[in-house]
C-alpha cells in the first residue's frame, strides 16, 4: 500500500526517511514557510495544521501524516485571496523580522471563539523575539494600524513593510529558503574542555562513514589570526581567532568540520573523530583571570592588539576628570555598591548559518557565493577575502531576509568554515546551527560587574561619580574592547558631575565568547548607574525624578566621560526633559495600584538612558536611486533587513523626495554584487546612516529629473513639480515613462548616488516607568503598568517605531526577570535549550504605553534619530527601582528571579522580627 499525504491540496507519495519529522519532510518538498527555530517543540516557528489542528511539525513524525491533510502557511490563501488572519497581520503589522509569523498564523487561524478569550493560553506554544507581542495581539483582534500610501506624504505615516505580503504568505526567502543542487551538509565537532591543546586528531574512521566527503581540522586551516567581530575598521577588535585551532579555549569551540551528503552522516562522522587532548588549566571568573598566576588564555604578541595578554586583559580604559577624592570629600552622601548583570542569549529564531556555492561571474570566471544570515554582508566579504587571500570580485555575499539579529549576527561565526570547505570540494556546502549550538557555539551578551561610587550634596547635586567595570568577554575578544568602552560612555556622560573616574576592563575567560548585543554594553552599566541614582535620591529624601532633573545634561552641553570625549557626538536635539515629563504625568494620573491583590506590595520606579545614534569611527553607507523604464523607481542600498524596518523607511524617504508612493519604489539590498558598500545593519544605523545616504540620492535624483523634464518640455524649472507618475511642467504632465525614454535616446540614465559616513552623530533619549505588585509570600511579581518615553526625533513610521520600542522593552524584561545563560564550574553551558533558557512568551509581556517626544534632529535625515537599540537600556533599572519602592530592598543583580525576590523579602522579615 503506497504512502500518500496531501499538502496544501497537493498529493505527495514519497515515503519519509526513517524517523523523519514533518518539518523536514515539508521543507524537502519546497514548503519553506515551515521554519526551524528550535527542533524541540519550544518556539512554534514550525507550526502547521494537520486536518485543521495546529501541530509543531518538528515533533510530529512525518509518517503520522499519512492519509491526512496538511496545511502550511503557503496554503492559507485561497483563490488569490489572503486568509482573513493573514490580512489582519498585514493591517496590524504583527511581525518584525517575520521568522515566527508563519507559525503564529497557523496557530491563530485555527483558534475558536473560546480560545480567543484566553490568548495567553492559546499562544503559549509560539515565541516571538522581536515584537513584544502587542502587535500580534492586535492582529488577532483585528485592529488596523497600517495607513494607505499617499503620494509625496510617506514620512511620518504608518505604512506597512514592503515585504509584508511575502512574510504572511510564507514566500519571503530567509537564508536557507532556497534549493541548491548537489548541496552538502556540514556538522562541527566541538570541544568538551574549556581549555586544552590538541595533541593528535585521527579522522580515518570518520572518513569511512558512507556519504562523507571531507573532514577539516586545524591542519587544513590558515594560520592567520582574525576576529569574528565585524566593524568598519577591523583594528577595533583583537586578532585572536583561527578558523580551526590546535588550542581550544572554551567548551563548545569547534575542533573539526565534517562535510557529507546528509546531516546524519556528518553527525555520525563527528562521533568517530578521535581527538587526544592535553587538558590545560582554565579560569572562568574574570577577577581571578586578571590575578597573578592565572592561566594565560591568549599568549599572543602586540600584533594581536590585546591590551595585556599576560593578565588576560583584552582591553581597558582608565580616566579621571577632576578629582573624585575631592568630590567625595565635599559630599553629604556617598553611596557605594556593586551591581552584576548576567549572560543573555540573542535567541534570534533563525540560528546562525550560511551556505556557499559557485556561480559563473563576469567573463565566465568562477566565483563563490555565500548566502548568510548576517547583519554585515560587506564586512563579511572583506574578512573572507583577507582570510583566504581572495580577490574581492571572487566573493559575493548575500543576506536574504534575516530572521532576527540583535547584534549577534555582527559576527563571522560560520561563513569562514563553510567557504573553506566549499573551496576544497568545489561543491555547495551548508552549515546551520542547531538551537543548542546557538547557546554554546555562538555569542552572548557580556556579563558585567560594576562597582559604583557616587557622591551628592544634601540638595541632590552630584559631586562625584566613579565606576570600576569588569566585563567578561569570554574566550575571544570579539567586540570586547568596544563594548567595554561604549558601556562607560553615555551612561556617565548623561549626568553632570565635576569629578568623574572610570577604570574598566574587558577580560578573557575560558567561557563561551560574548559579543555585540542590543545596547552594546550600555544596558549593563545603565542598570548600575540608574539604580545608584535612585538609591541616592531615596536616601536624601528627594523625588528620584527631581534628583535626575537636577543632574542631567541639558541641550547644547558637552557630553563628558572619563574614557574620552567623542568630538563628533552632539546633542542635535533634546527630548530628555519631555521623557521625564511623560513619566511624571503617568505617575500623577496612575490608578493601576488599585488592581493589586490584597496584601501585595506595590511600588513604582523610573530609569532613563542616552545613546549615540550610530557607532564612533565612521559607519558608511552608499545608495543609488534611479528611474526605471516603467516609470517607477529603484533603490539600491546595502543595509540588511531583519525586522529593523529600514526597508520601509528608505522607501518612505525616497517617496517623499520624489513625490510618489512607496508602492512605486523597488528596493535592492544586502547583496554585495548589486549594491554599493554598507558597513552593516548595527549600531542603530539603518535610518540615521543608510537612510541619510538614501535621502541624499533621492534628493539628487529629484533635482535631476526636474531639470531634465524642464529642458525636455521647455518649461521653467521653477514651474516643474514631481507627481506620483509624472512631472507637471507648468501645467503639462509628462509621464515618467516618457522621460525615461527621452533620456535613454540621449544616452543618459536618470540616476543619482548618495553617501553618508556616519559622522557627526546625535544622541537619543529614553525613559521607562513601571508600576508593579509583589506577593511577599511567594515572590511573584505582576507588572501593573508599563510606560516608555522615546526621543526618536521625527518618527519616520510610528507603527514601525512603536514596534521597535515594544520589542526592546519585551527583550529587556526577559533579561530582567529570568533569562540567563548559565555556565557551570567546568565552563559548560547548562541552559542550551529554550525550555531551560526561558524566553518571554505572550503571557509574560505587558502592553507597554509608548510615547514619542516632539523633537527634530539637526543631524539625522529629515529630523530622525535611531530607536532600535535604546529602548532596552532603561528597563532593568526601572524595574529594580520599582521593586525597591515596593519592598524596601535594593536588588543589585539581574535576573530578578522569583525565588531571589522571595528569599530577600523573607530575610528582611526575619531581620525585622529579630530587631523587634
Amino acid at each position: 500500500m503506497s504512502f500518500e499525504i496531501r499538502v496544501n491540496d497537493r498529493s505527495f507519495d514519497a515515503e519519509p526517511r526513517p524517523g523523519q519529522c514533518l518539518r523536514t519532510y515539508l521543507r524537502d518538498r519546497g514548503w519553506f514557510g515551515v521554519k526551524k527555530g528550535c527542533d524541540a517543540g519550544d518556539c512554534g516557528a514550525c507550526t502547521v495544521q494537520v486536518d485543521g489542528e495546529p501541530v509543531h511539525s518538528c515533533l510530529y513524525p512525518a509518517v503520522r501524516a499519512e492519509g491526512r491533510s496538511v496545511t502550511t502557511v503557503e496554503g492559507l490563501a485561497k483563490d488569490g485571496e489572503l486568509h482573513p488572519m493573514q490580512q489582519c497581520f498585514l493591517d496590524a503589522q504583527g511581525f518584525q523580522c517575520g521568522f515566527c509569523t508563519a507559525g503564529f498564523l497557523m496557530t491563530t487561524s485555527a483558534l475558536d471563539e473560546e480560545q480567543l478569550t484566553d490568548l495567553p493560553r492559546a499562544l503559549k506554544g509560539n515565541l516571538c523575539r522581536c515584537t513584544g507581542y502587542r502587535a500580534i495581539e492586535d492582529a488577532v483582534r483585528g485592529v488596523r494600524h497600517a495607513e494607505e500610501p499617499c503620494a509625496g506624504q510617506a514620512v511620518g505615516r504608518s505604512l506597512g513593510a514592503p515585504a509584508g505580503p511575502l512574510v504572511v504568505t510564507g514566500t519571503a526567502r530567509y537564508t536557507f529558503d532556497v534549493e541548491v543542487e548537489g548541496l552538502l551538509h556540514m556538522k562541527l565537532l566541538r570541544s568538551p574542555h574549556p581549555h586544552a591543546r590538541i595533541v593528535s586528531i585521527d579522522t580515518s574512521r570518520a572518513l569511512r562513514v558512507p556519504g562523507v566527503h571531507l573532514v577539516l581540522t586545524h591542519h587544513d586551516a590558515p594560520e592567520r589570526l582574525f576576529s569574528s567581530a565585524r566593524h568598519e575598521h577591523p583594528t577595533e577588535d583583537p586578532d585572536d581567532t583561527r578558523v580551526l585551532d590546535d588550542v581550544v579555549r572554551f567548551a563548545g569551540q569547534r575542533v573539526a568540520a565534517v562535510v557529507a551528503d546528509s546531516e546524519g552522516a556528518a553527525e555520525e562522522a563527528c562521533r568517530r573523530i578521535a581527538v587526544e587532548y592535553e587538558v590545560l588549566p582554565f579560569v572562568i571568573d574574570p577577577e581571578l583571570a586578571m590575578a597573578p598566576g592565572a592561566p594565560v588564555i591568549h599568549p599572543k604578541g602586540p600584533e594581536s592588539r590585546i591590551a595585556r595578554p599576560q593578565n588576560n586583559v583584552c582591553g581597558e580604559v582608565h580616566g579621571e576628570i577632576g578629582s573624585v577624592a575631592d568630590g567625595f570629600a565635599e559630599a553629604a552622601l556617598v553611596y557605594e555598591e556593586t551591581f552584576r548583570t548576567q549572560r543573555v542569549q540573542h535567541a534570534s529564531l533563525e540560528t546562525h548559518g550560511a551556505l556557499a556555492y559557485f556561480e559563473e561571474g563576469e567573463g565566465g570566471a568562477e566565483r563563490i557565493v555565500v548566502r548568510s544570515s548576517t547583519q554585515v554582508p560587506f564586512l563579511t566579504r572583506r574578512a573572507l577575502c583577507a582570510l583566504y587571500d581572495l580577490p574581492q570580485d571572487y566573493v559575493r555575499v548575500v543576506a536574504g531576509r534575516v530572521g532576527g539579529g540583535f547584534g549577534g549576527k555582527q559576527e563571522m561565526l560560520v561563513e569562514d568554515i563553510v567557504v573553506l570547505a566549499a573551496m576544497r570540494l568545489k561543491r555547495p556546502v551548508k552549515l546551520e546551527f542547531t538551537r543548542p549550538e546557538q547557546f554554546y557555539g555562538a555569542t552572548t551578551r557580556h556579563p558585567f560587574t560594576i562597582r559604583v561610587k557616587a557622591g551628592a550634596r544634601a540638595d541632590g547635586t552630584l559631586t562625584a561619580l566613579q565606576l570600576r567595570v569588569v566585563s567578561n568577554t569570554g574566550a575571544y575578544g570579539n567586540h570586547g574592547p568596544a563594548v567595554m568602552f561604549h558601556s562607560v560612555g553615555e551612561s556617565m556622560a548623561v549626568y553632570r558631575a565635576p569629578h568623574k573616574k572610570v577604570n574598566a576592563f574587558s577580560v578573557y575567560t575560558n567561557c563561551v565568547p560574548a559579543g555585540a548585543f542590543r545596547g552594546y554594553g550600555l544596558g549593563q552599566v545603565t542598570f548600575a548607574v540608574e539604580s545608584a541614582m535612585d538609591e541616592m535620591a531615596r536616601r536624601l529624601g528627594i523625588d528620584p525624578l527631581v534628583f535626575r532633573e537636577r543632574n542631567i545634561i541639558g541641550p547644547g552641553e558637552h557630553m563628558i566621560s572619563p574614557g574620552g570625549e567623542e568630538e563628533d557626538l552632539h546633542i542635535a536635539s533634546y527630548g530628555l526633559d519631555q521623557c521625564l515629563q511623560v513619566v511624571r504625568d503617568a505617575i500623577a494620573e496612575d490608578r493601576s495600584a488599585e488592581d493589586a491583590p490584597a496584601g501585595w506590595l506595590v511600588g513604582q520606579g523610573t530609569a532613563m538612558s542616552m545613546i549615540a545614534t550610530g557607532p564612533p569611527g565612521g559607519h558608511f553607507a552608499d545608495a543609488t536611486v534611479k528611474l526605471l523604464e516603467d516609470g517607477s523607481y529603484d533603490i539600491a542600498v546595502g543595509t540588511a533587513e531583519f525586522g529593523n524596518g529600514t526597508t520601509t523607511v528608505h522607501q518612505q524617504i525616497t517617496a517623499g523626495a520624489l513625490g510618489t508612493t512607496v508602492d512605486r519604489i523597488a528596493i535592492r539590498q544586502s547583496d554585495t554584487d548589486v549594491v554599493k558598500h554598507d558597513t552593516g545593519a548595527f549600531g542603530s544605523a539603518g535610518t540615521v546612516v543608510a537612510g541619510k545616504a538614501v535621502m541624499k540620492a533621492a534628493n539628487a535624483l529629484a533635482e535631476q529629473v526636474l531639470s531634465f523634464a524642464a529642458e525636455y518640455a521647455r518649461a521653467p524649472r521653477s514651474l516643474c513639480r514631481l507627481t506620483a507618475d509624472a512631472v507637471d511642467c507648468d501645467g503639462r504632465p509628462v509621464s515618467l515613462k516618457e522621460l525615461f525614454e527621452a533620456a535613454r535616446e540621449r544616452g543618459q540614465e536618470l540616476s543619482a548616488d548618495g553617501h553618508w559616513g556616519g559622522s557627526p552623530r546625535s544622541v537619543a533619549f529614553n525613559a521607562q516607568w513601571f508600576r508593579l505588585a509583589v506577593d511577599p509570600d511567594t515572590g511573584e511579581i505582576r507588572i501593573l503598568r508599563s510606560v516608555h518615553a522615546a526621543d526618536a526625533g521625527r518618527v519616520m513610521n510610528p507603527m514601525q517605531c512603536r514596534g521597535q520600542v515594544e520589542g526592546g522593552v519585551a527583550q529587556a524584561l526577559g533579561a530582567t526577570l529570568f533569562e540567563q545563560v548559565l555556565v557551570d564550574e567546568e565552563g559548560q553551558v547548562t541552559t542550551a535549550a529554550f525550555r531551560r533558557y526561558r524566553l518571554p512568551a505572550y503571557a509574560d509581556v505587558p502592553r507597554t504605553e509608548v510615547h514619542f517626544m516632539e523633537t527634530s534632529d539637526a543631524i539625522g535625515p529629515l529630523g530622525a534619530k535611531s530607536m532600535s537599540e535604546s529602548p532596552f537600556n532603561p528597563v532593568a533599572p526601572a524595574f529594580a527601582n520599582a521593586l525597591r519602592d515596593a519592598t524596601g530592598i535594593r536588588f543589585t543583580e539581574v535576573p530578578l528571579l522569583r525565588d531571589k525576590v522571595w528569599l530577600a523579602i523573607a530575610e528582611q522579615r526575619a531581620g525585622s522580627q529579630r530587631a523587634a
